[in-house]
């Protein structure tokens, strides 16, 4: 089995088809909540940056993946690993599963093979995930990788009008020193 793929999903670099895929989960305001994003992207905006997307980690200080069905390369929706920190060792990471995939495992696997791939080949020692505390369904699935919730970050984020709770997880890698 290869790095970033198990027998369900697979995760591919963003590529310059991916300027519409972008767009429309860029400028969708359901995900905006969770993104910090007050605005829509423009097109234009969204071709820099999959220009730049193969910017190094280490220089970029994040990575976006696509995460698609490894049987026909459907895409599902997307994984983030952000505020890279090198010296620490440690990433947030972020996964965004499309609507009508959603409820089908692809969360799950996606979440098995990027921690792998951020422990084995990043040498993370630590990932940490910001769950809005409505979110019942993430905070499950985080909790069946061995995040723990190390706290509260009260009235972190702002949903249509009303302040709401966000769970801080974290996973340290057992494997690392």
């Amino acid at each position: 089995m290869k790095l970033l793929e198990n027998n369900i999903i697979r995760l591919r670099a963003l590529e310059a088809d991916d300027l519409n895929l972008l767009f429309n989960i860029e400028n969708d305001p359901q995900f905006w909540e969770v993104s910090n994003t007050l605005a829509p992207y423009s097109r234009q905006l969204l071709g820099q940056y999959l220009k730049n997307s193969g910017q190094d980690i280490f220089e970029a200080k994040q990575l976006r993946l696509v995460i698609t069905k490894k049987e026909d390369e459907t895409v599902l929706g997307l994984v983030d690993l952000f505020d890279f920190n090198p010296h620490h060792q440690r990433a947030g990471i972020g996964i965004l599963i499309m609507k009508k995939h959603q409820h089908k495992g692809y969360a799950l696997n996606t979440l098995e093979v990027f921690i792998r791939y951020a422990f084995e080949h990043l040498d993370i020692h630590q990932l940490y995930a910001n769950i809005p505390v409505s979110n019942k369904n993430s905070i499950r699935l985080f909790e069946k990788f061995k995040f723990i919730e190390v706290g509260i970050q009260k009235e972190w984020i702002k949903v249509k009008g009303q302040f709401q709770d966000v769970v801080f997880m974290q996973l340290i890698n057992p494997n690392h020193p």
